[in-house]
């Protein structure tokens, strides 16, 4: 009877079942992690909580003690940053994906340009923004800084900058027609049918944009097959088909 009482409990009990995975991702991920998630979820996976932000705020949380089983990082830096903090799992870190960086017009019939050395970036904006994410803080805006400065175009626009939390929302500056032109992920574009690609920045404008994975210390054993299962076949065609770019 005992037996049979404490398999009711346990049943009854919501630890019973397979543990929920917390993910702290980039903001740039969301649509495609989504559905990536939502694939692992369908053939059987742990059910996966994610939380977007910038990765500096989810680094930032993370260090402080928030409960994550796996970060994304849209930056090396900032999983850096939780690693010095020996709150990674010895050999789960890997670069999960790569993107590339563009210049974004809300206009529809906006002409495409060349970005280099020679653009004219503050007569395009009229008197307007220029949205970025946080370009001390974010990856997105740090990316897009380091290509601003790398091709001297940064002093003419810095007064001009609009910064936001995320890139999602500077990509929403755009969309919305708060600012005219914007510096965010070519992932992010694609997946914004307000916006118009003008321009793609040179990748040795900045540094290789890259997005490592890792497990945090005291993650739940499900995290580990959720991050080889994002980094496998089935996940990296999702990844791929949103415009990232897949590590082989």
């Amino acid at each position: 009877m005992h037996v049979k009482l404490l398999a009711l409990c346990l049943a009854a009990w919501p630890g019973a079942a397979l543990a929920e995975t917390l993910v702290f991702a980039a903001a740039s991920l969301g649509g495609p992690l989504d559905r990536a998630v939502a694939a692992w979820e369908a053939q059987g996976g742990a059910p996966v909580t994610v939380s977007y932000a910038g990765s500096s705020a989810l680094a930032r949380q993370i260090a402080a003690g928030a409960p994550a089983d796996l970060f994304v990082s849209a930056s090396p830096e900032w999983m850096d940053a939780v690693e010095a903090e020996g709150l990674v799992v010895t050999g789960s870190r890997r670069d999960l994906l790569g993107n590339a960086l563009v210049l974004v017009s809300g206009e529809s019939a906006a002409e495409p340009v060349e970005i280099g050395p020679d653009l004219d970036l503050a007569a395009m904006l009229k008197g307007g923004r220029l949205a970025m994410a946080l370009v001390e803080a974010v990856p997105a805006g740090q990316y897009g800084r380091a290509a601003l400065e790398n091709l001297g175009l940064w002093d003419g626009v810095a007064p001009r900058v609009a910064q936001s939390e995320n890139v999602r929302a500077a990509l929403a500056l755009v969309a919305s027609g708060a600012a005219p032109l914007g510096v965010v992920y070519a992932t992010d574009a694609v997946a914004e049918p307000r916006v118009t690609v003008i321009g793609r920045f040179p990748a040795d404008s900045h540094p290789p944009i890259r997005y490592p994975a890792a497990l945090i210390e005291g993650a739940e054993d499900e995290a580990a097959g959720l991050l080889d299962f994002l980094s496998g076949p089935e996940a990296g065609a999702i990844f791929a088909e949103a415009g990232f770019a897949v590590p082989e």
